[in-house]
């Protein structure tokens, strides 16, 4: 089992900036990778960015340029840092941990919005 605790959501304005975080417990020892998901009202949950175990880093367009994200290992966290910030980055966002074998646990979410 791992356990994944995300905070940093929040309401900015459109141009801010915010920080996620999701510190990850429990069988972390088959990590692969951990990422960022977002799930807006009336959408299916999409990809934001991943990270594998050896810091790669992997973003869909949209937020290319504008999040970064990053990983410290001795702390077992992720970071999911946003600038620019716009009102269509709304949604609520979870963190995702993938394991060996396909294993995949998410966080419980938290909820970013952006006002115009």
């Amino acid at each position: 089992q791992v356990q994944l605790v995300e905070s940093g959501g929040g309401l900015v304005q459109a141009g801010g900036s915010l920080r996620l975080s999701c510190a990850a417990s429990g069988r972390i020892d088959s990590l692969k990778a951990m990422g960022w998901y977002r799930q807006a009202p009336g959408k299916q949950r999409e990809l934001v960015a991943t990270i594998t175990i050896d810091g790669r880093p992997n973003y869909v367009d949209v937020v290319r340029g504008r999040f970064t994200i990053s990983r410290d290992n001795g702390k077992n966290t992720v970071y999911l840092q946003m600038n620019s910030l716009k009102p269509e980055d709304t949604a609520v966002y979870y963190c995702r941990a993938d394991l060996t074998l396909g294993v995949v646990y998410w966080g419980q979410g938290t909820q970013v919005t952006v006002s115009s």
